[in-house]
């Protein structure tokens, strides 16, 4: 059974993917869908963002991994959209408004949330692990 900070963790993980798959969907439908490799882009975004929202509540900490993969990826899709452009398309600043703020700072929570979740079962992980280790060496100098 997981314990109450690590399931309000998966909580605030699967908020700000669902957050940033709600305005992904919201801008293919509201015209990206008509931008060549963008539009797509921004549908199957949407999509794996939803279905990790849902996933991440009940999965397995390896999906974490998954989820802080998608919003680094679309972190740095957006850098490059207002850069070097990708795949031919550029915008300029926080256009469109607010959408792109918001989805911004999901993704950035999104990875923060991950992380933070990451390193306390890591930490967890190794406990256990020494704990292990404590017993088994107890154990043999018992015999």
């Amino acid at each position: 059974m997981s314990d109450r900070p690590d399931l309000l963790a998966r909580i605030g993980i699967s908020a700000t993917l669902a957050l940033s798959g709600y305005l992904h969907a919201d801008l293919y439908a509201n015209g990206y869908r008509y931008i060549h490799i963008i539009g797509p882009s921004f549908l199957l975004q949407a999509a794996a963002s939803f279905a990790l929202a849902v996933l991440v509540l009940a999965g397995p900490w390896t999906l974490r991994v998954v989820a802080a993969a998608l919003a680094t990826g679309a972190l740095i899709a957006f850098v490059l959209s207002r850069t070097t452009g990708l795949f031919g398309f550029s915008e300029i600043g926080w256009q469109p408004s607010p959408q792109a703020a918001l989805s911004v700072g999901a993704e950035i929570l999104t990875v923060i949330l991950c992380g933070a979740s990451l390193l306390r079962y890591r930490g967890r992980t190794q406990r256990r692990a020494v704990a292990a280790s404590d017993v088994s060496s107890k154990a043999r100098a018992d015999a």
